[in-house]
């Protein structure tokens, strides 16, 4: 079964042979060297999601629900043949696995990336998004203990730009559209020790909340 963006699943002929391409290789990239699930994810162009709903809440931000997701450790060929049956498909990462997300506006995500680099706090990878939001890939748990991470440090009173992707929720994977805004891209690149066992979000929270709140 074929994907486009009227949401009509069809057979392509010679679909094998070509998702044999830059989607299948950064696919296989995500799942073989970051040992990352990969979901297929709908697409929207002019404000329509091509899963064909027109009620559809997240346009071209939610996983397609007749594909499969493709596993971690999948090799080149198991995501050519998983990317050949959804051709334009946007690449989602399941969130709450081996990571949550903590995602605060861009502006305050640069500035606290910069500093926590000049203080050598460990860090994960960090992607950027079209919509201005910048995405800190933390351990999971992070969605669930956040609200008593922020009141330890006497942060639950304060307006905070920021919240916590928890099990459940996906984030677009660099170089994939976000919503038809543009491509979702990497502040900070995975490594095979940052995507196996990123940060815990205590090590990082103290400098977020400080540049959220003076933003």
């Amino acid at each position: 079964m074929g994907f486009t963006i009227g949401g009509i699943r069809e057979m392509r002929s010679g679909t094998r042979r070509r998702g044999r391409g830059a989607g299948a290789t950064a696919v296989a990239e995500y799942t073989g060297l970051w040992g990352w699930a990969v979901a297929p994810g709908a697409r929207a162009s002019a404000g329509a999601c091509s899963c064909g709903d027109t009620a559809c809440a997240a346009p071209g931000a939610h996983p397609l629900d007749f594909a499969r997701e493709v596993p971690p450790g999948a090799t080149l060929d198991m995501a050519a043949d998983a990317w050949a049956e959804v051709p334009g498909a946007s690449m989602l990462l399941p969130v709450g696995r081996t990571f949550d997300v903590l995602d605060v506006a861009e502006a305050a995500g640069r500035h606290a990336l910069v500093r926590m680099e000049r203080m050598g706090l460990p860090l994960g990878p960090v992607a950027v998004t079209p919509a201005g939001r910048a995405q800190f890939f933390v351990a999971p748990g992070a969605a669930a203990g956040l609200p008593g991470l922020l009141y330890r440090m006497g942060w639950d009173d304060a307006d905070l730009d920021m919240r916590a992707l928890g099990r459940g929720t996906y984030v677009t994977a660099p170089p994939s559209d976000l919503g038809g805004l543009g491509p979702v891209r990497w502040l900070r690149e995975p490594s095979p020790d940052t995507a196996a066992a990123p940060p815990q979000a205590r090590l990082l929270l103290g400098t977020l909340a400080y540049i959220c709140h003076r933003s």
